[in-house]
């Protein structure tokens, strides 16, 4: 088949890669001029894998399927963009969200090693041991490295013969038609259109809002003092820091700087929307995360990168067809560790048809 992939995130992408592992003819269009859009969700240094999944263990058990997956593209790469230095997880106080992602590893029976707050603060010395009641730590996760995938997965599709079609924006789509119109006029036919467009997909397909909604959100790049320093570089990836912030925090492992990021900083937006950081912001968010952490005034705010994301209002990923067209929105915020397994599910799916069953599997039934 002749298959259009609009949308080089990291599920238009892989989505690509699997449908030319299967033989198809792919054409991926990306409006941004270079891979990756540094102002999509999929352009960032690092982004956490883990087992721990608090309520979502659907999610907790089908990220088995992610790692074999990402091992499949590691193979066809030939190179891991990934680090394997293991999910920290925090309480603060009595069922909250770091208590949620301990239940989660019980349920899923994954394996973890608990420390009292004295024991936490000497092994990971950035920690303020007087504001929490545990911490423990689960090995099956770690980081992966969002930008180098993308250079490397289009350097691929460009080498197997797809055709990557950067700074080419999708204005419209004729779902029924399967034809697609370029923002130059320049239209398209094609037997089957993926729609990954991040943000951007309900300014093609609007007709999606009634599922999808639209955020703006930021991380914070910040430089520790300098006695922390070591214990950050050899630190897990943080899956939750506990209290009410849905807090996460990525460490400077290889090479990529020690980030911040917080669910509740995330607002309603238009992708295109609020783009530029506030004045203020990055010290903003640092200051979600005391506690737990101590002295963190004294981290001193290095960058805030913005992004976009759509949100379900459950937090599942979602899919459509709609004509020949197959929208899919694997994020809320939690997407890209299963990129890789989405690709390949995407691809399947166009290729049976079986959309019934890519629906359930991305809302991990």
């Amino acid at each position: 088949m002749r298959v259009a992939v609009v949308g080089a995130g990291i599920a238009g992408l892989s989505t690509a890669w699997s449908l030319n592992r299967r033989g198809h003819r792919v054409t991926l269009f990306e409006q941004a001029p270079q891979i990756p859009n540094l102002y999509a969700a999929s352009g960032d240094q690092h982004r956490i894998i883990r087992r721990a999944y608090a309520g979502a263990d659907g999610y907790a058990r089908t990220i088995s399927e992610a790692f074999e997956a990402w091992e499949e593209l590691w193979s066809d790469l030939g190179r891991r963009h990934y680090a394997p230095c293991g999910a920290l997880g925090v309480s603060q106080t009595a069922e909250d969200e770091g208590d949620d992602y301990l239940k989660g590893l019980d349920r899923v029976g994954s394996a973890y090693e608990l420390y009292e707050p004295a024991e936490a603060a000497r092994r990971y010395p950035f920690l303020d041991a007087g504001t929490i009641r545990y911490a423990y730590v689960n090995r099956e996760g770690g980081a992966l490295f969002p930008a180098r995938i993308a250079a490397d997965l289009a350097r691929l599709l460009r080498d197997r013969g797809a055709m990557i079609r950067d700074g080419a924006e999708v204005t419209a789509i004729d779902a029924d038609a399967g034809r697609l119109t370029l923002a130059d006029g320049e239209e398209a036919s094609f037997d089957r259109i993926v729609v990954s467009a991040g943000a951007w997909v309900l300014k093609l397909l609007p007709e999606l809002a009634e599922s999808l909604a639209t955020y703006r959100t930021a991380v914070v790049y910040l430089d520790p003092p300098d006695d922390l320093r070591a214990a950050w570089q050899a630190a897990p990836v943080i899956v939750d820091v506990g209290g009410t912030i849905d807090g996460y925090v990525l460490p400077p492992v290889d090479g990529t700087g020690l980030k911040f990021g917080a669910g509740i900083h995330k607002r309603p937006r238009q992708p295109g929307e609020e783009r530029e950081p506030r004045p203020g912001e990055g010290e903003q968010l640092r200051d979600y995360f005391s506690p737990p952490f101590a002295r963190i005034a004294e981290y001193r705010v290095d960058r805030v990168v913005t992004c976009a994301y759509t949100f379900t209002s459950d937090r599942k990923f979602f899919s459509r067809e709609i004509g020949k067209v197959t929208a899919v929105s694997a994020c809320s915020g939690h997407g890209y560790k299963f990129g890789a397994a989405v690709g390949r599910r995407v691809a399947a799916a166009v290729e049976s048809g079986d959309q019934a069953g890519l629906l359930r599997w991305l809302k991990a039934e």
